[in-house]
């Protein structure tokens, strides 16, 4: 990924994350190896974690530690009905935002403008 790519990336993040929590609870490194089958490959998973511990104490997400077969338990993060109100904000903003690039990128310059 680009620096651009990178960057961007930064700022959605959030609602990437609760977007996979939408479709079904999920820890960490499930979280962040969808991500990098998805092509973003270069998350870290530090940033992931991170991420997940903010929307946990902001109360966006239900947490149910889940035994492990290797090593501690794992922290399985639920998105809850907050998490949901975020969610829709996100892509209610996503498609305000989205629409607008897409007519800056589909309008054609005026000559001299």
């Amino acid at each position: 990924m680009g620096k651009q790519t990178t960057e961007m990336l930064k700022g959605v993040l959030e609602g990437i994350v609760l977007a996979i929590l939408a479709r079904r609870p999920a820890y960490g490194y499930e979280i962040t190896a969808w991500l990098r089958d998805q092509g973003f490959v270069d998350i870290a998973e530090g940033t992931v974690y991170a991420l997940l511990l903010r929307i946990e104490q902001r109360g966006l997400v239900d947490v149910e530690k889940v035994p492990s077969e290797k090593g501690p338990p794992r922290k399985v993060f639920t998105l809850n009905a907050q998490g949901t109100g975020q969610l829709d904000e996100f892509w209610r903003t996503w498609s305000f935002l989205s629409d607008r690039l897409e007519q800056l990128h589909t309008t054609p310059t005026a000559e001299g403008a």
